[in-house]
């Protein structure tokens, strides 16, 4: 996709006509805008120059604390507010009658069938149905209570295995005030032996669930998990007729919560103290075995802390969408941020984002134009898809619209470049596209994975937002460092979190060191009071990951490689567990190179492989089905799609276009794949091949692929 215009592409008269109304504008503007302005504003590129962190030693590994933060690392919102019941109970009474968790009224469900005969369940939705944060306060004391009758106990772990939705933050809220180890499971982790393994290794006895997902993931392996002694449904009402194992209860949450309210069951509640663990997440497991996370009170508020400080504004007036699953780091603690400020959540899906998302009936509004929120949290992947879906749109415009978007959106750019806004573009060009995302997002949090900078660049301006790039890791709560809202660099986190402060550690067998000039590089170490008490039951990869310093302090390492620019900025260069050696003794980082392949418009997604006992990189590619469908039509290559993902002239073909992108994006040529498989499915969570933040896993794309790997290395 080509964002940047050749103006000898364009008509003289156009450019001419475009300058002028545009300069006439900033005239106009620019007069009271010298004026008004206070002698100690800035404009976003004198504020994105400011030194945001820097070395506390001096030395270059640092460690690196934001410059509010030299003194003493933040580790409250709200002093003596240390656990997540009172951060709750302190936003109850500060917003009773405010709205807090929003869900649409389903109003009807049919079935559509497309052309090759597949059957599509659409729905019809209402408006969004909202609950006080008093109304959810009473619910999570009165569901807490009927847990306790059900026999839960303090202190003693309970599960959740469900989809993002209300009633999971009313589920985890109770568990936060009664005391109750909250066991969070992906509900795509992994197969029914892998959520076996962490209900068992958790000895859980009680476990809070979907209708379907107990019907789908649940119900054949209830067997495996002989502590498990009840089941509690989130749905209104249970399925009829379904049979479970001796010794295992179904509940409804209605019915639990009903008990819970009833007054011989008001009992007293133990409160928990800051030190006590407030949740066990088990981690996606790109790498393998997912692993409990052990995560305290005191850990997730301040990790919550140092986020919230770098959001401006937040208050009761934002609107916060959840659609991504609340099991993951980014998410719980995004909306944890949001109700320790007052804020209201709308709750969505996937499937029911927007107007064109795959459950939503053709001619119906999606989640997002009818809760038009202010705040929003995406993974890059999501974006990414945004960007190119737009794209090919603009590339379908007629050559005046193409032409005028183009113009807007370089000169926007340039005005960007300079520190200045540009509402006349915002409203003339940008306002439908800003409309799909409800029309009214002030801020993007991306986080999960490192995002491209044209997609970055892209966002910010056409969605007139600005976008917050994040690195953290569910090892430190999710926090580690947010881009400044006002920062419109691209490629980089931003500077340490206010709660915590950041180490680089020499990798020399990497060849990262913290004497590199012009920047100090190494393996990035997270220290602070929002780095986690490790791994549930797993002493070995304590000791491997996480340290203790000689003040107290602990620190997790993230085997991820950084550099930190002048400005304390920090940039995510490499991975340790990425980077391969060839057989001629190159080293290639797998990350880079898929990072830079997935700016191609025929990619959707792509996994570079490497053997050490080969001399060049192997690719697996999710091409993108618009544009491989308009390659075939070019080349005159007929078939089905997935002929045409098995076909070695459209392989060589999309190799080709890879091979141009690569080499502008100046990769080496031992960096660039020199074969490639096109794959007929694209990777999703449902099938194992990718996590639900949509990171890689790629032991298991290298078992799924392995029959490919050997064909394009040649069998030995």
């Amino acid at each position: 996709f080509r964002l940047r215009l050749n103006y000898s592409d364009v008509s003289p008269v156009v450019v001419v006509i475009f300058r002028l109304v545009v300069w006439l504008y900033s005239l106009i503007s620019y007069l009271p805008y010298l004026l008004l302005r206070s002698s100690d504003s800035q404009t976003f590129s004198e504020c994105s120059r400011r030194v945001k962190a820097r070395s506390v030693s001096g030395h270059p590994s640092g460690p690196y604390r934001d410059i509010g933060a030299l003194r003493v690392l933040a580790t409250c919102l709200q002093p003596g507010v240390n656990t997540l019941d009172l951060v709750f109970e302190s936003s109850v009474c500060r917003f009773p009658h405010f709205d807090c968790l929003g869900t649409r009224d389903l109003l009807s469900e049919e079935d559509e069938t497309s052309e090759d005969g597949r059957v599509f369940k659409k729905v019809i939705l209402g408006e969004y149905r909202w609950m006080s944060y008093d109304q959810v306060y009473k619910e999570v004391r009165a569901f807490g209570s009927g847990l306790v009758a059900l026999g839960q106990k303090p202190l003693k772990n309970i599960a959740i295995f469900c989809e993002t939705r209300a009633e999971w933050i009313i589920a985890a809220q109770a568990c936060f005030m009664y005391n109750f180890p909250l066991v969070t499971l992906y509900s795509t982790l992994g197969g029914p032996a892998i959520i076996a393994h962490g209900l068992n290794e958790a000895e859980v006895s009680h476990i809070i669930t979907s209708k379907e997902l107990l019907e789908t993931k649940l119900k054949s392996i209830l067997l495996e998990v002989p502590r498990l002694q009840h089941i509690i449904i989130v749905d209104d009402k249970l399925k009829s007729g379904s049979e479970y194992p001796q010794g295992i209860s179904v509940h409804s949450m209605v019915a639990v919560t009903r008990l819970g309210a009833h007054p011989e069951n008001g009992t007293s509640v133990r409160p928990p103290c800051a030190a006590d663990v407030a949740v066990i997440m088990y981690t996606s497991g790109s790498t393998g075995v997912p692993k409990g996370v052990m995560i305290s009170h005191s850990n997730i508020i301040a990790g919550i802390t140092g986020m919230a400080e770098r959001i401006p504004s937040l208050g009761e007036d934002d609107t916060y969408i959840g659609y991504l699953p609340l099991a993951h780091v980014l998410e719980l603690s995004a909306e944890m941020v949001c109700l320790a400020h007052g804020c209201r959540i709308g709750y969505s899906s996937p499937q029911t984002l927007t107007n064109q998302s795959t459950k939503i009936k053709k001619g119906s509004k999606g989640d997002i134009s009818v809760l038009r929120p202010t705040l929003m949290a995406a993974v890059p992947e999501i974006m990414d898809r945004i960007y190119k879906n737009l794209m090919l749109k603009v590339e379908e415009m007629s050559v005046f619209q193409r032409t005028l978007f183009l113009l807007a959106y370089n000169y926007k750019m340039e005005q960007l470049a300079m520190g200045y806004s540009t509402p006349l573009c915002d409203k003339l060009v940008f306002q439908k596209v800003r409309a799909l995302l409800g029309g009214r997002l002030r801020v993007l949090l991306s986080g999960g994975a490192p995002l491209s900078a044209v997609t970055q660049r892209f966002m910010n301006i056409c969605f007139c937002c600005p976008v917050g790039q994040g690195y953290g890791l569910t090892e430190t709560c999710g926090a580690g460092t947010i881009s400044q809202l006002w920062d419109y660099s691209t490629g980089r986190v931003g500077a340490p979190l206010v709660c915590c402060e950041i180490q680089l550690k020499d990798w020399i067998e990497g060849g990262y060191r913290s004497t590199d000039r012009p920047c100090p590089r190494g393996e990035i170490l997270v220290g602070g009071p929002n780095v986690t008490m490790g791994y549930y039951k797993n002493k070995q990869k304590n000791s491997e990951d996480f340290f203790m310093d000689e003040k107290g302090q602990r620190w997790f390492c993230t085997g991820d490689i950084g550099e930190f620019h002048g400005d304390g900025c920090l940039k995510i260069i490499d991975r340790k567990k990425d980077l391969v050696k060839l057989q001629a003794g190159e080293y290639v980082s797998l990350g880079k190179v898929e990072a830079v392949l997935k700016n191609c418009p025929l990619v959707d997604n792509i996994c570079a492989y490497a053997n050490s006992d080969e001399s060049y990189v192997i690719g697996f590619v999710v091409p993108n089905q618009k544009q491989l469908l308009a390659l075939a039509e070019r080349k005159r290559v007929r078939g089905l799609w997935e002929e045409l993902c098995n076909n070695p002239v459209i392989e060589e073909e999309v190799l080709r276009v890879i091979t141009e992108t690569a080499l502008t994006a100046q990769l080496e040529r031992f960096e660039i794949p020199w074969k490639i498989r096109l794959s007929v499915e694209p990777w999703t969570p449902e099938n194992g091949l990718v996590t639900d933040a949509f990171k890689l896993k790629r032991k298991e794309l290298k078992s799924h692929y392995q029959n490919d790997i050997e064909r394009m290395y040649g069998a030995k």
